[in-house]
């Protein structure tokens, strides 16, 4: 008997195909909807996360802050070289300390010119930073040590500088300071925050302080951890030592900021993870929508059949047995659209990802709760009808034209 009702429940489908088609619409809509946005907002959220990654391994970046004089705010003094030697002196769960100072210049290669950013720091700078290169080396201690009119170009400079040409043994010119090009490094590729990582030059942090800048501050320190699993330690070892440096009371506020690439990924985390539950809530919608449609149809088939369904009733078929079959019918209106709308929003979501340039993240997990959402609205939304059929009086039913 269950057997002959659900196959009843399929024939009267398939008697309405363009009825059937357009129900289930508002259900695939819902359900593509729901994977693609949380498809994509997974994937944008990959893509941040390897991009923090890729600016540096267990990464702390110490810079200056600002001092406070009353009501009023003043930026705080820079770094000074000692409190670099004295880091890598003291902290033994330091691996590299480097130096740092940055400002933006005009780059001159002949009639080409780019306007850049220019980076004063020394070796380490490539290994916190996770630069390799692609052509020519590192500078040599003596370079660092005297000066010397060196530089290491990013990969967008020497493209706007000399296209594809090899520029190692070549000049160009920062603001006034003509130097020999010693090195290229592999391009990393725009950032998810929309920031040209190979848009820079890097020059001996002695040259920048001596010939760009005249001033011996340091603007930024960058530094690594031996250990990845102890940079909250290393970190407050860090604070702890600039405090003392700076002569900060126990207590009062820092005039500086010690930041690990951890905290970052962990508030953007924070962040794309709000807003994928955001996207997702808001694709659901129309799920909701689409059950509103299905018990619509659902009440239009139960008064188009009444006669049908008096008929049954009064040859011996049992209430429960209409609840059954018109609740079969929902699910399956709900249950098919779900396939196809997982269907849709995976094919969807992967052409769209190739398209932004993001990882496709299947969501397994996703799709099984997408799935069984579609069936439960099939059940929620199937009910009423099928419960007003499974009670109609039968020989009020066989009146009704």
């Amino acid at each position: 008997m269950i057997w002959t009702t659900i196959l009843m429940a399929f024939r009267e489908i398939k008697r309405n195909p363009m009825r059937s088609s357009l129900t289930m619409l508002g259900i695939i809509i819902g359900v593509a909807s729901v994977i693609i946005m949380v498809a994509l907002g997974r994937g944008a959220a990959f893509k941040i996360t390897s991009d923090i990654s890729s600016m540096g391994t267990n990464l702390l970046i110490a810079t200056p802050g600002s001092e406070r004089h009353g009501p009023t705010a003043s930026a705080a003094q820079p770094f000074k070289q000692d409190d670099v030697r004295i880091m890598l002196r003291e902290l033994g769960s330091v691996a590299e300390v480097a130096p740092a100072g940055s400002l933006g210049a005009l780059l001159v290669n002949g009639n080409l010119n780019w306007s850049s950013t220019v980076t004063g720091s020394t070796n380490a700078y490539f290994q916190i930073r996770a630069f390799s290169f692609e052509l020519g080396e590192r500078f040599s201690d003596a370079q660092l040590q005297s000066g010397a009119a060196v530089c290491v170009l990013g990969a967008t400079v020497r493209t706007k500088l000399f296209g594809t040409q090899n520029p190692i043994g070549s000049s160009i010119r920062i603001a006034k300071v003509n130097c020999a090009v010693v090195g290229v490094t592999r391009p990393k590729g725009q950032s998810s925050f929309g920031m040209d990582q190979d848009d820079f030059v890097l020059v001996p942090l002695a040259t920048f302080q001596r010939r760009i800048t005249g001033s011996t501050d340091v603007g930024v320190i960058f530094l690594s951890a031996h250990d990845g699993k102890q940079i909250s330690k290393v970190k407050s070892q860090v604070a702890a030592l600039l405090r003392e440096r700076r002569r900060i009371a126990p207590g009062a506020m820092p005039d500086f900021n010690v930041q690990s690439m951890e905290e970052i990924t962990a508030t953007l985390g924070t962040v794309t993870n709000a807003l994928i539950a955001l996207l997702g809530a808001i694709a659901a919608v129309s799920l909701l929508v689409g059950g509103i449609g299905i018990m619509n149809i659902m009440l239009v088939s139960v008064t188009e059949r009444t006669r049908e369904i008096g008929i049954r009733l009064s040859i011996g078929a049992r209430g429960r047995e209409v609840l059954f079959q018109f609740l079969v019918e929902a699910m399956a209106l709900s249950g098919l659209g779900g396939i196809m709308g997982i269907l849709l929003g995976l094919l969807v979501s992967y052409v769209a990802a190739r398209l932004m340039h993001l990882p496709f993240s299947l969501v397994p997990d996703m799709v099984v709760i997408s799935f069984l959402f579609s069936a439960s609205v099939g059940i929620i939304f199937g009910y009423l009808p099928a419960r007003k059929a499974s009670r109609l009086n039968p020989i009020e039913a066989l009146r009704h034209e």
